[in-house]
């Protein structure tokens, strides 16, 4: 009896993961990336030469794409083809990256602040394409668990993350605070705190500074008394008990209860990037320990996030 798999031609499989990473492929803007990367990576003047940058970014965004850490992403670099030709590590190339090699050009973006800036030029781009308005922005946080255990080499929880308690149940970890889009649903602003941070104490620094109106949910109310300057109006809903006592019979509550539909209409555009981060991207819990390593990676997924929401668009232009 023949084996199975002599003869087979693996690469001509369309599988879901290859058509993604094609696609991908042609929608981020690898030339522009690699210009911004170019002045902080080493020359390689003395030893083994590096890797192109080119090589090493797309090492970093599949890690992103697939919730892969550094010794995961050499391991899978030997074990699945498809990632080494996504990488361009299929030419000829005698040796593959090492964990180390990842973790050091990781180290280096975040080191240069080169996620917010990223993000930036993403944006940028989809600017210039006419897909961000800027007219006007909704706000809004997501909490991001980090791990509680105590078994690592410090024997305690990492002491920048914080725990906090939403509903009726505790969380421990971060929080991702975004400022979106109104038009488009495209992330132009991530910050990034511990899980206790009040959302009111972060609205402002997730506005660009060009929007005319803001839209954000009921745990933003206050907000206009520390913008009082009017440079912006702010759109807030209407607290959910508040609401509950609307009698709709009446007209001036249903009038009322219309115009929370349309707020809320406008504030579901900031769903969809969270949805994308962790569901399509599986990001649901914290890699690393501290708040600056977490938000750059939590940067980069919003930029790779924006360039996935708007792909059809771009693989037309």
């Amino acid at each position: 009896m023949a084996q199975l798999g002599l003869g087979l031609d693996l690469s001509t499989k369309r599988t879901r993961k290859r058509e993604f990473l094609e696609e991908m492929r042609r929608v981020v803007p690898w030339s522009q990336l690699i210009a911004l990367i170019e002045p902080h990576y080493p020359k390689g003047k003395t030893g083994r030469p590096p890797f192109p940058i080119a090589t090493m970014l797309q090492i970093h965004f599949m890690q992103q794409w697939f919730g892969l850490s550094d010794p995961a992403m050499e391991e899978a670099l030997y074990d699945v083809p498809l990632y080494r030709d996504f990488a361009g590590l299929d030419g000829g190339m005698t040796r593959l990256p090492d964990e180390s090699t990842i973790l050091r050009f990781r180290h280096l973006l975040e080191a240069h602040g080169l996620a917010v800036q990223m993000l930036a030029l993403v944006n940028e781009i989809l600017s210039g394409k006419g897909l961000m308005l800027k007219a006007g922005s909704v706000v809004d946080a997501t909490l991001i668990s980090a791990p509680n255990s105590t078994k690592n080499a410090s024997g305690t929880r990492d002491p920048e993350m914080h725990q906090t308690k939403k509903g009726n149940q505790w969380y421990f970890g971060m929080k991702a605070h975004i400022g979106v889009d109104a038009e488009s649903g495209l992330v132009h602003t991530v910050v990034g705190t511990a899980a206790n941070a009040q959302d009111i104490n972060t609205a402002e620094a997730l506005l660009h500074g060009e929007e005319a109106d803001v839209y954000a949910d009921a745990g933003y109310q206050g907000i206009q008394k520390r913008c009082a300057d009017g440079s912006v109006r702010w759109h807030v809903a209407m607290g959910p008990g508040k609401r509950r006592r609307l009698d709709l019979s009446d007209r001036l509550d249903a009038i009322y209860d219309q115009i929370e539909r349309l707020k809320a209409g406008v504030r579901a555009k900031v769903e969809h990037p969270f949805r994308i981060i962790k569901r399509q991207f599986g990001y649901t819990k914290t890699r690393y320990r501290g708040l600056m390593k977490n938000t750059a990676q939590i940067t980069t997924l919003f930029a790779l996030g924006n360039l996935w929401m708007v792909r059809k668009v771009l693989r037309k232009a």
